[in-house]
């Protein structure tokens, strides 16, 4: 993408005047319109107008860049103006603007604009640039003046870009994976592969979501690296980089540490990582990780794999309820139609894998695949005993380290008895070790506590309700979808479930939703409100942190937390607090596991619900008003 091929002669004025800002505009729509871009030069102003409306686009320095996406647009373009006795443009800096470029693009081409925005941004960085053009003397020459800049800046950074994905010959690889494989995977990806980019250095990230490994490294590309960063809060394939220096991390710090990770990689302070010859070695396998650490990478393996099925199963289950309003208040209801039936049996039987799923999981991240099939047991009789999700999880970790313990115990074997190890010993041993213990030894124990804490929550006063609500809406959004709000939902999911693991309403689960749903809300709120406590570049992601909060992601206030901890985390935090402790005082509950917005129909007292994380969200938002400072524009 080239500036100059944007920009033609007909659509450059280097002698304009305008009186004011709504002047300078109209003439730079007309020469947009000159160089034949526009369709319709009265919608496309209006969609000028309209972004100037929220917040100056006069940048600073003498320079302006209105822009703006319309259908308007016939081609994407730019229009160039000079006024040398400058204009006022409501600039960030209450200076004159006298360099204009105006950039228009079509509906359907994404974010063009703003790739062109940014670009140019680049460009006029440099003051030399901005200076040889307000002396140009002709079209020709601010052509060649943008030319030679962009050639400068980057031609070199695209080169060295698609060499090393022709070649695979990348400096550093990395690997980014997190419990959820949503929105952390992706935003640490982002951020090593932005800090890279800055500092010229080719960069490869495999990002392990929800939806599988995409970019996956190949083996040519792992031997030509320098080094290799994994950030991960889960396991990942580690035996590949055997021989490699490689730093091993949580996702966190690719996101708020992408410089520092980089740095160790490139100085050669990254260990030499060594397989242990696992078969599916993990990033848990490697560097000496505390006991608490190792514990909670394992559970989150199996949070990861159970959550598809408890977040289909309880929505579909959600959806059962929303689509039998008819029988509301019946033994039928959820199943008095045979479309509400359909969608409960399936749901009820998703919903029914997430004990197996989660004590499967966890086991087998501790003692690998062996652990994987006593695991699993573990879980299914987990429900029969009625021990539930708390059962599960003890008995994932005891079959992991079960499986291990007979690994030990059978290293003595002949080698010509190793085959008969994963196909019988383990298989046969464990099912039998498992079985013992779920029944003896974890289940009654496990299930009174149950049966004690579930009378206990039913005998709560609304003031202990409304107290324990407060935690887990706060909890929601101390980390933002780290352990502490995992933690949080984790128990919450762990509601839903009832004495024999079927889904129920829960009014914890509620609280926590509402929790999780503040934060992205109240930034967006917080920007609608506070304008100039936001740079223009953070307040386009306004309607994306809606979206996010409508449905239930929190992940979204990452990005601005990570920026500004002191100030967005207490206030987010006080705000879901607020919200969870009103859902409690309101007598909502919820069976769905997650939805946001989309799943109201089927919360109990919903006009309630929604009231209360609005006041959530406004409250955090006006506390953010308060406590944070005026931006400053980069």
């Amino acid at each position: 993408m080239k500036i100059t091929n944007l920009l033609n002669s007909s659509s450059m004025d280097l002698h304009a005047a305008a009186a004011s800002k709504s002047e300078a505009i109209s003439k730079l729509v007309e020469l947009m319109n000159a160089g034949g871009r526009l369709n319709d030069k009265a919608a496309y102003k209006a969609a000028v107008l309209k972004r100037e409306a929220g917040g100056s686009t006069g940048v600073g320095e003498g320079i302006a860049i209105p822009h703006a996406k319309s259908a308007a647009v016939k081609e994407a373009g730019v229009a160039f103006m000079r006024c040398d006795a400058g204009v006022d443009f409501d600039s960030l800096d209450n200076e004159p603007a006298k360099l204009f470029f105006m950039i228009a693009a079509p509906e359907g081409k994404n974010d063009l604009h703003l790739e062109v925005l940014s670009h140019l941004g680049t460009l006029l960085m440099n003051p030399e640039v901005t200076q040889a053009l307000l002396a140009a003397q002709s079209k020709e020459e601010i052509c060649s003046i943008l030319d030679k800049e962009e050639a400068a800046k980057f031609t070199e950074e695209v080169a060295a870009a698609e060499t090393a994905a022709a070649t695979g010959s990348y400096r550093i690889l990395a690997v980014t994976a997190c419990p959820t494989g949503i929105a952390h995977t992706f935003m640490a990806a982002e951020s090593l592969e932005q800090k890279a980019k800055k500092r010229g250095i080719s960069i490869k990230v495999e990002k392990n979501g929800q939806a599988g490994v995409k970019d996956a490294l190949t083996a040519a590309e792992i031997a030509a690296c320098d080094g290799i960063i994994v950030a991960a809060d889960k396991d990942v394939a580690m035996n590949r980089f055997d021989g490699k220096p490689v730093v091993i991390t949580k996702v966190a710090d690719g996101i708020n540490k992408a410089d520092e990770l980089i740095d160790k990689v490139l100085n050669g302070e990254a260990p030499i990582y060594k397989a242990t010859g696992a078969k599916d070695e993990g990033a848990a396998a490697v560097e000496n990780e505390s006991i608490g650490r190792k514990i909670y990478k394992d559970l989150m393996n199996g949070v990861s794999h159970m959550l598809p099925f408890v977040i289909g199963g309880g929505i579909l289950i959600a959806l059962a309820f929303l689509l039998d309003v008819g029988n509301a208040g019946t033994a039928k209801f959820g199943s008095g139609t045979p479309t509400a039936a359909f969608f409960k049996n399936v749901g009820g039987v998703a919903f029914g894998m997430m004990m197996p799923i989660l004590a499967g999981f966890i086991a087998m991240s501790i003692g690998d695949r062996p652990a994987l099939m006593p695991g699993v047991v573990a879980g299914l009789l987990a429900n029969a005993g009625g021990s539930g999700f708390f059962g599960a999880l003890i008995g994932g970790f005891v079959a992991g380290y079960l499986i291990v313990a007979l690994k030990k115990a059978t290293n003595g074997m002949p080698s010509s008895l190793e085959g008969i190890k994963p196909i019988l010993i383990f298989p046969v041993l464990g099912l039998l070790i498992i079985g013992f213990l779920m029944t003896f030894a974890i289940n009654p124990p496990t299930a009174a506590f149950n049966g004690w804490l579930n009378e206990t929550l039913k005998s709560m006063g609304t003031g202990s309700k409304v107290i324990l609500g407060l935690i887990l809406g706060g909890m929601m959004s101390v980390d933002f979808g780290g352990p502490i709000n995992k933690a949080a939902y984790v128990f919450g999911t762990a509601s839903l479930a009832g004495a024999n693991g079927a889904a129920v309403s829960s009014p914890i689960m509620a609280s926590v939703m509402a929790g999780g749903m503040v934060p992205p809300l109240a930034i967006a709120i917080s920007m609608l409100i506070f304008k100039k406590k936001y740079t223009s570049r953070e307040r386009q992601a306004c309607l994306p942190n809606i979206i996010m909060g409508c449905s239930f992601i929190t992940e979204g206030a990452i990005p601005f937390a990570a920026a500004d901890p002191i100030r967005v985390i207490p206030s987010c935090a006080i705000g879901s607090a607020i919200a969870g402790a009103l859902s409690m005082a309101f007598g909502c509950s919820l069976p769905a596991p997650h939805g946001g917005a989309f799943v109201f129909g089927v919360v109990a007292n919903w006009p309630m619900y929604a009231a209360a994380i609005l006041v959530g969200a406004v409250l955090a938002a006006f506390i953010l008003g308060f406590v944070k400072k005026d931006a400053v524009e980069e």
